[in-house]
């Protein structure tokens, strides 16, 4: 039997979800992030591997992490020296998906006030990445090499149930590919054995509601724009 209360609340977890760049101190208690992580663990994968492994990093841990990511972003010779283990982007730029990694770029900047021009800000605020955009919950995923492309796409499926978890709760996050650059650095800071692959890293916590980049809400492309009926 259907429940339109139970449709709302999904639809609002999912639909209210966005990427947020600032987030208050609130701390976030032990137990609602193993509740938000024992619920994505409903997510499917193939033949149930359930591939995901997940390190939460919150107080000196979270910071010290920060410092040693910030410390090389901040120098270019150091930044140089790191490089992604995967491509995430494409490694040849078409339209429309430059188009709009351009539009939300210029967007996020102009609430900002960040001009074309100003390089200095634009890597600052970047920068604010590693700082998990001050959330008081950093989660950095990781994978068995082992795996292959098929639990990366299950691996997706879990991340996108911690976020709607999450909102669930009153909490927002910002899902963060920006950590793979500095992979070397995550190992080390957190002791990975060498079959352990770092996915992403994502914030976690109560949005700032007077931060200005949280007004964003990034256009999505209407149903008929990427749909085709087969009758």
């Amino acid at each position: 039997m259907t429940d339109p209360a139970a449709i709302h609340a999904v639809d609002a977890a999912i639909t209210s979800r966005r990427a947020i760049r600032a987030f208050l101190p609130t701390p976030v208690a032990k137990e609602t992030i193993v509740e938000i992580l024992r619920v994505a663990t409903r997510a499917p994968s193939g033949t149930n591997t359930q591939p995901w492994k997940v390190h939460v990093l919150t107080g000196a841990a979270k910071e010290k992490l920060s410092a040693a990511i910030k410390a090389a972003y901040d120098d270019p010779a150091e930044r140089a020296a790191h490089r992604e283990e995967y491509d995430y982007y494409p490694t040849e730029w078409r339209s429309p998906y430059i188009d709009r990694r351009r539009k939300i770029g210029w967007d996020l900047y102009g609430l900002l006030g960040i001009a074309k021009t100003d390089r200095a800000r634009m890597h600052a605020q970047h920068g604010r990445n590693y700082a998990f955009f001050d959330a008081p919950v950093g989660l950095i995923f990781t994978i068995d090499r082992v795996m292959q492309q098929g639990s990366w796409l299950d691996y997706g499926m879990f991340l996108q149930n911690i976020m709607v978890a999450a909102r669930a709760r009153g909490l927002d996050t910002c899902p963060q590919a920006a950590f793979t650059q500095f992979h070397r650095i995550i190992e080390a800071q957190l002791g990975l054995g060498p079959d352990e692959m770092v996915v992403c890293g994502m914030s976690l916590g109560h949005a700032d509601p007077d931060a200005i980049e949280n007004t964003l809400v990034t256009e999505r492309e209407p149903v008929a724009g990427f749909t085709t009926f087969h009758e």
